[in-house]
């Protein structure tokens, strides 16, 4: 083992549980406290209770119910403009249109040929000689 790097360890380190049972384990922490310890956990104990830390069930339910009400108002929401869009306009109308690939050619070739004609007015005239 290297020296100066590992933390101290205690072999005599007190766990102490929210329950009031107390016993000692080994340990980089000399005292240990814990919410829940095989005396008062209801796997050891047989018995059914919720073990809930902090109430973290609570806000996983409200949670949810937010998560819910937000999907079913979009929903509702969605429901109501595309009703709205439909009597506008209808969806293939809307749709984008692709050029054929000979328009762009075609297109671009004329793009082409103006910029080519932009550039000879800048040169100067050649003689007719």
């Amino acid at each position: 083992m290297k020296k100066d790097i590992h933390p101290e360890y205690y072999p005599d380190a007190k766990v102490i549980c929210s329950c009031g049972n107390t016993f000692t384990v080994g340990s980089t922490k000399k005292v240990i406290r814990t919410d829940v310890c095989s005396a008062c956990h209801p796997f050891f104990t047989g018995e059914q209770r919720l073990v809930d830390a902090g109430g973290q069930v609570e806000r996983f339910i409200r949670r949810l119910e937010k998560r819910e009400e937000i999907k079913a108002e979009e929903q509702s929401r969605s429901e109501a403009e595309g009703e709205e869009a439909e009597a506008v306009e209808p969806k293939a109308a809307r749709r984008k249109v692709n050029k054929p690939a000979a328009e762009k050619k075609a297109a671009g070739k004329a793009s082409g040929e103006k910029s080519a004609k932009k550039a000879s007015s800048k040169a100067p005239p050649e003689s007719a000689e």
